[in-house]
């Protein structure tokens, strides 16, 4: 009962974490479009093969992290200037001019799941979201991490992570592909404003959390 409970949580709450919109997702995406199902799978198999370990060492230390609020600080502020600058590179990729056999072949020459890994490495927003999440499910009592039984709970959130992005880029190309003649229009604009508006967001959740109490008037 505790391994099927254990698989279940994880299962859900990796599956609803990995749906909203997120760089990862937009670069499956892109992957996707570009060369298959065949990388994009791979490409996913990276992100899982890093979320492995995240997963695995928030839920060990989860209350040790959340006690180190330096570190914390810096992954927030950290998380910050990385969506200002994806929504540069973003930007840019998408304003070079057309050259489809090149910019394939170049992109051809990095494997899929090289790039699931280096891209999740640089997620750095996974950690305070894992640890708040595996801090929550222990106190709650949501799942057991006892001997073997916290593997039953990553292997769960494995799963739900890979579902999660797949379901969700295979749908976001259908749609694309359905508004195509409108696509080349709007994904220029979208991807680059999208993460503009995640970093000022993230933004005022960091001046919030660090700095609103420290301003005197």
């Amino acid at each position: 009962m505790k391994r099927l409970k254990n698989i279940s949580v994880g299962f859900l709450v990796s599956f609803l974490g990995s749906i909203p919109l997120g760089y990862l997702n937009l670069a499956g995406l892109e992957i996707y479009s570009k060369s298959g199902l065949h990388n994009l799978v791979l490409f996913l198999f990276g992100v899982v093969f890093v979320e492995t370990f995240v997963i695995y060492f928030t839920l060990l230390f989860a209350k040790q992290l959340v006690r180190n609020k330096k570190l914390m600080k810096f992954i927030d502020l950290f998380s910050v200037a990385f969506l200002f600058v994806l929504a540069f590179v973003f930007y840019l990729n998408f304003n070079q001019p057309a050259k489809p056999d090149n910019q394939l072949r170049q992109y051809m020459l990095y494997s899929p799941f090289v790039i699931g890994v280096v891209l999740n490495c640089l997620n750095f927003l996974q950690l305070p979201f894992w640890t708040s999440w595996n801090l929550y499910l222990l106190n709650q009592h949501y799942i057991t991490p006892d001997g073997k039984l916290k593997y039953y709970y990553i292997a769960g959130t494995l799963v739900g992570i890979f579902l999660g992005m797949f379901s969700l880029i295979i749908v976001l190309q259908t749609v694309f592909q359905q508004i195509n003649q409108f696509s080349k229009y709007i994904l220029p604009v979208f991807i680059p404003l999208f993460f503009i508006a995640m970093g000022i967001i993230q933004l005022f959740k960091v001046y919030k959390k660090y700095f609103k109490s420290a301003v005197v008037f």
